[in-house]
């Protein structure tokens, strides 16, 4: 349906968002033990969080603080407040919190309630020390106070609509409330433009993306199920890696035995010699689901990875916002 069918329904729900944060604004949060840092974004997907919530983890492991993450695990089967096992699966704890704690090496935990979820790390953390709860996709996620919102932009955010005729879960204008903006290096320009948006004291910082993968001069059948698959395509041709087909399912999609055999039937049309698709799909490819694809051709996995620009001054103005 066209964005400008969908417009009076846009207004509905810019009215819905309006009356929440109000209502937000008058009513305290709870508040954990432990520091908070929320990493969100205003978009419904294909901004960065996930690679953000990895960088921080590990940076904030290395400047001595105990880190851990706080994940709704959209999509999981299980509605348990629990800590993600590294070894489990996606359908249990949902793909994003099952990568992160793979990725970042970090407890993760789930739950609707991130509240609970924060209480459960809190309770099962060992040794005193510094201590900082990661909140995954937590900008929206009012009900638990944080002591830092950091945003992730990305560029087509400025032209977005309010959903459901865009892709924006709230206005620009709401960007008052976040402490830093992150923007990629190809971004940066938007910076002025956003500080339009921000308040007085808001931090920017710039990030650059790498995909860990090379060609190899075989043909490729790369397929993904991510917010932005044609950025992945992209990505990986300006890696080198020669895609000869392209498969993109819904973002979050469960693969399935079908979806497998539908693969390895193109992947033989085509001729490839390889499969390739994201780290944050592979989580979700178990044991019963990779054989199919083997019998083809091999997996290689396009792990994509982050890095802070003035990292270290990043990470100065981050431990100086978080309660010792």
């Amino acid at each position: 349906m066209s964005p400008a069918l969908l417009a009076p329904l846009e207004l509905v729900y810019a009215s819905f968002v309006r009356a929440r944060n109000a209502r937000f604004d008058r009513t305290a949060a709870q508040r954990l033990r432990w520091p908070v840092i929320s990493v969100g974004n205003l978009s419904i997907g294909g901004a960065g969080k996930t690679p953000l919530v990895i960088c921080l983890a590990r940076l904030l492991e290395r400047q001595g603080w105990g880190a851990d993450v706080l994940s709704r695990g959209y999509g999981r089967s299980s509605r348990v407040t629990e800590r993600v096992d590294p070894t489990g699966d996606a359908l249990r704890f949902g793909d994003e919190p099952l990568l992160i704690a793979r990725a970042a090496g970090v407890p993760v935990y789930v739950g609707a309630n991130r509240y609970e979820a924060g209480l459960l790390a809190e309770a099962e953390a060992s040794g005193d020390g510094r201590h900082v709860h990661l909140l995954d996709d937590g900008f929206q996620h009012r009900q638990l106070a944080r002591d830092l919102d950091i945003v992730v932009m990305h560029g087509s955010d400025l032209r977005e609509r309010l959903l459901p005729a865009g892709r924006l879960r709230e206005p620009l204008s709401s960007l008052e409330r976040a402490g830093v903006i992150v923007l990629r290096a190809e971004d940066a320009e938007l910076a002025d433009t956003l500080r339009g948006y921000a308040a007085r004291d808001c931090r920017f910082w710039q990030v650059r993306r790498t995909l860990a993968l090379s060609g190899t001069g075989k043909r490729a059948m790369a397929f993904c199920a991510i917010a932005r698959p044609e950025e992945f395509f992209r990505a990986l041709a300006a890696a080198g890696v020669n895609v000869v087909e392209r498969v993109s399912f819904r973002d979050h999609h469960r693969y399935t035995a079908r979806d497998m055999e539908r693969l390895a039937k193109l992947a033989k049309r085509h001729g490839c010699d390889e499969f390739v698709t994201t780290a944050k799909d592979e989580v979700k490819l178990d044991a019963s689901l990779r054989p199919q694809l083997n019998a083809v051709a091999p997996l290689r996995i396009a792990a994509l990875t982050l890095e802070i620009e003035n990292q270290s001054e990043a990470v100065s103005q981050l431990v100086s916002l978080l309660r010792v």
